[in-house]
């Protein structure tokens, strides 16, 4: 299922919607801080028992999740804990619903000190707290800590205390980015409210979150219909707790991610068993430089349960497919006369009308070659009359960035898949600058056509036209290996040949193919697989996930 990724700037918008139809905002703090607590005791009880007589330091900022941190303060007294507060402010400076649980939590007994204080190791305050609470800095925060806050982070990460837990999001973390600015808490444990936000996904914050939790607070679903957020983010069947409508984040391995109760029948996931019925592929690519591309992507069409998987290619790719993957069809292109002539070129067309006719997806680009051959047969593919919808990957996206009037031609039902580097050749500029903002990276890519847009990599982002953009949490280093991106190609390619709108066929691919190189850490922890390895571990992906063979359109969330 899909589930609303807002970015900081909209979850605020949120928070003031709700407060206006009438939900105060000191109930939209309690509500948050009792999640907290009943994060922090969870994760505490699943290590070290019971709460009772353990010592917590809160670590309470000037705005929300200071508040947040005082409500926290009497649950946790309530649970038998011993609670010390650290607040960045005179307490009689605080204001709105942060003042008003402040003045509760000192009615009841919890201690309070200044941040001066526990700077100056005030002799009263522990020094070795078990449990540390971080509610310092929120979902807000912009540009670098300032000189105090980042001596309080540091502070805080000496600590070494049994749990840390950050509230909503680490100090110190850009919730838009996940970078540090330039350092942030490191948590065990983040607990945010409502939905993630787009830093907590990206798989360089992790080292910072430890493990997100996500729960609910009570936001009513009309202000999260009528405020719509930028992402959003698919979730699988073993992150989400129906009980208490809240889900975790991994991005790693995750514990455990078959999907609940017995194993799907087969004829859910790879749908009917007549194979021109599972899907028929075209994978069109390879030249006499690359023959293994367009194996690869065929290969793992074929895993990912499609039913026909044709290569196209010159006939040096083919022999290689013959030879290697019997189970592919073969559709040879002429050459043309001459010792010196291409192996592509615009005439080529004519001979794969017919396959092009019959498939339901193709995958473009594998090993295509980067002459002006392939550059005019890319050209007289594109202009084709009601072909299919395509994934274009690869050498394709390098005729594209040379062409780049072509771009016009691509539809909402086509899928593009640059890594970094293709990225910044499409864009025009350095990969380090796609890599120093994936998400303006994306946007930009999106806005040179209406398709769908995969950029690949650690926290993989998908750009769907009309819709919200997807973020990928996963950070699979056995996927680092030359040949992965064709067969995700191949995946992508037969969730589209199967009937699966663009954006959803993109989404199910990134997951199934992350996924599949989790799955090879078991066999493979120090990395060492192929690009073989990953396909053959698609089809038990695909039964752990118990993925329907037809998709329903993609919800708004």
């Amino acid at each position: 299922m899909f589930v609303p990724v807002p970015t900081p700037e909209e979850m605020a918008r949120w928070d003031a919607e709700a407060i206006r139809l009438g939900l105060p905002e000191e109930t939209l703090m309690e509500s948050a801080a009792r999640c907290a607590t009943d994060s922090l005791r969870q994760h505490w009880s699943n290590r070290y028992g019971s709460l009772s007589g353990v010592s917590v330091l809160l670590l309470a900022g000037s705005g929300n999740n200071g508040g947040d941190a005082f409500c926290m303060a009497r649950h946790l007294l309530d649970a038998g804990a011993l609670p010390t507060l650290i607040c960045t402010r005179e307490p009689e400076n605080y204001r709105g619903a942060a003042a008003h649980w402040l003045k509760v939590a000192i009615a009841l007994g919890v201690p309070v000190f200044s941040a001066d204080a526990w700077e100056a190791n005030d002799p009263r305050i522990p020094s070795r707290p078990a449990i540390v609470v971080d509610g310092l800095l929120g979902t807000g925060f912009r540009g670098e800590l300032r000189e105090r806050e980042a001596r309080l982070v540091a502070k805080l990460n000496a600590l070494e205390a049994a749990l840390v837990l950050a509230v909503d999001i680490p100090s110190g973390l850009d919730a838009r980015t996940g970078s540090p600015c330039p350092d942030a808490v490191r948590a065990d444990v983040t607990v945010t409210f409502q939905a993630v936000k787009p830093g907590l996904l990206i798989p360089e914050a992790a080292p910072f979150t430890g493990r997100v939790d996500v729960r609910p607070i009570g936001m009513p679903r009309r202000v999260q219909e009528s405020i719509r957020p930028s992402f959003r983010t698919w979730l699988l069947p073993s992150q989400i707790d129906d009980r208490a409508s809240a889900y975790t984040v991994d991005h790693g391995v995750p514990a455990a991610w078959r999907t609940a109760g017995p194993d799907p029948s087969p004829s859910a996931i790879f749908g009917p068993a007549h194979k021109g019925e599972a899907g028929r592929v075209l994978i069109i690519g390879g030249c006499s430089d690359y023959v293994g591309a367009p194996c690869l992507a065929g290969l793992a069409a074929l895993r990912s349960g499609a039913g026909l998987v044709t290569v196209a290619g010159p006939e040096t790719v083919l022999s290689a497919v013959r030879c290697s993957m019997p189970a592919l069809t073969t559709q040879s292109i002429p050459r043309l006369a001459g010792p010196a002539s291409p192996e592509w070129s615009a005439d080529a067309i004519r001979a794969l009308a017919p396959a092009i006719t019959a498939a339901k997806a193709i995958v473009f680009g594998p090993g295509l070659g980067r002459s002006e051959g392939a550059g005019d047969f890319t050209e007289a593919l594109l202009d084709l009359p009601q072909r299919p919808p395509m994934v274009l990957d690869a050498d394709a996206l390098f005729a594209l960035s040379h062409r780049p009037h072509l771009l016009e031609k691509l539809r909402p039902c086509d899928v593009l898949t640059p890594h970094p580097g293709e990225a910044a050749t499409l864009l025009g500029i350095r990969t380090a600058e796609v890599q120093a903002d994936r998400f303006a990276a994306l946007d930009a890519l999106s806005r040179l056509c209406p398709a769908v847009w995969v950029l690949k990599g650690p926290g993989t982002l998908i750009a769907v036209p009309g819709a919200l953009a997807v973020i990928s949490p996963w950070d699979v280093p056995q996927l680092a290996v030359a040949g992965s991106g064709d067969v995700l190609a191949g995946a992508i390619g037969t969730f589209l040949a199967q009937g699966h709108n663009s954006d959803l066929a993109a989404t199910l691919g990134v997951w199934l193919h992350a996924l599949a190189g989790l799955r090879l850490s078991e066999t493979f922890p120090m990395r060492g697989c192929g690009p073989h390895d990953i396909a053959d571990a698609l089809p038990a992906v695909l039964a752990d996930l118990g993925i329907p063979y037809k998709g329903e359109p993609c919800p708004s969330f």
